[in-house]
């Protein structure tokens, strides 16, 4: 089993900055990629930037030029540095692990328990 933790959450004025980090442990030679994504209320959840297994990225359209995704050597801790942060943004944000064999569209990923960003006007 893996076990994915997010933090680094909070409340932020528009146009401030935040910074989440995720850590996924266990048996992380389950997993070969991790992303993030977030959920408003009322609205489905979204992706909002991952690695795929080759270490290349996806972004949403809406956080690209102001979002930035980043990994450790492990490959099993990411960090999402969220710039010129906008009312928009706001959700819970949630870090997922993809498992070795799956695409990111099957449903089994490992996700963590979410963090919630607020961003006010």
């Amino acid at each position: 089993q893996v076990q994915v933790v997010e933090s680094g959450g909070g409340l932020v004025q528009a146009g401030g900055s935040l910074r989440l980090s995720c850590a996924a442990s266990g048996s992380t030679f389950i997993i070969n990629a991790m992303g993030w994504y977030r959920q408003a209320p009322g609205k489905q959840r979204e992706l909002v930037a991952r690695f795929n297994s080759d270490g290349s990225t996806n972004y949403a359209d809406n956080v690209k030029g102001r979002f930035t995704i980043s990994r450790d050597g492990t490959k099993n801790t990411v960090t999402l540095q969220m710039n010129s942060l906008k009312p928009d943004d706001t959700a819970v944000y949630y870090c997922a692990a993809k498992r070795r064999g799956s695409t990111w569209y099957a449903q089994n990923h490992y996700w963590g328990q979410g963090t919630q960003v607020t961003v006010s006007s």
